[in-house]
């Protein structure tokens, strides 16, 4: 559980340092999200975004989440159905932030130059709603963010759309935002499946600003009502070179598209 539940990385895999890991191995449980609240803020999410109803009924945890060429054990599935409102908001909302530990400071993940690592992925059963803005693995700021409507994702930096695909469910499309928070920096990474990551938009200029506790890793959909499933899988942030490799699925349990 906690930490000690989350997957290392092999270091030969490693091209910079990780700051944070939110990975999971096969000893981490959904009830483990419940630990941490405000008065127990305990690595590595904090987990209070979302509707009214059990943690079960917004997250879940399989092998059959995760990109089957990443080295997680499981991925994580972020659900937004009809009890999905936060806070009596009008928006349904199922999103995780980043936690770090005690003896780590959450400003490192909002300075000097960084990787933030996800891969992103819908599947055919509860697929989300193409009318419906949807903000995905965005800032507080929405300095960057992804953006999805019309069958499409879409990347943003600055307020401007950079590069846009097409969603197609059982894919997995794997980013990693380029961050220079010192140059005011944001670039995009991309890949699919098991390919490398490449770099498909240089960087531009953005107003990057960030705390270390405003990285949502989750779903918000604005005019949502329905059910949908994402699913995520290598979600971590480094700091030096960028690591390239999605990886082989080595260490990782058996797993299959969620498609």
């Amino acid at each position: 559980m906690k930490g000690a539940a989350f997957l290392a990385f092999p270091a030969s895999t490693l091209a910079g340092s990780v700051l944070w890991s939110g990975i999971f191995n096969s000893s981490y449980t959904v009830a483990d999200f419940d630990e941490w609240s405000w008065s127990n803020q305990i690595a590595p999410w904090q987990w209070y975004i979302h509707g009214d109803g059990k943690t079960s009924e917004y997250l879940a945890l399989s092998s059959d989440y995760k990109n089957p060429a990443a080295s997680d054990a499981q991925g994580l599935r972020t659900r937004l159905d009809s009890t999905s409102f936060w806070e009596g908001q009008s928006m349904q909302r199922t999103e995780l932030i980043p936690q770090m530990s005690p003896s780590s400071s959450a400003s490192d993940l909002g300075s000097g130059h960084l990787y933030y690592h996800f891969s992103l992925s819908a599947s055919s059963t509860n697929p989300p709603s193409s009318s419906s803005e949807h903000q995905i693995a965005f800032f507080e700021s929405h300095f960057t963010e992804l953006q999805y409507q019309d069958n499409t994702l879409k990347w943003n930096a600055g307020g401007d759309t950079h590069y846009s695909v097409e969603l197609e469910t059982g894919k997995w499309y794997n980013f990693a935002y380029d961050i220079d928070f010192d140059n005011q920096k944001v670039g995009l990474w991309a890949s699919n499946g098991s390919d490398a990551l490449t770099e498909v938009v240089s960087p531009v200029s953005a107003s990057a600003s960030s705390n270390g506790e405003d990285f949502h890793v989750g779903v918000l959909s604005l005019t949502g009502d329905g059910t949908e499933d994402w699913f995520w899988s290598g979600v971590y942030i480094e700091k030096g070179d960028l690591t390239k490799s999605i990886g082989d699925g080595s260490s990782s349990e058996s797993s299959s598209n969620p498609d």
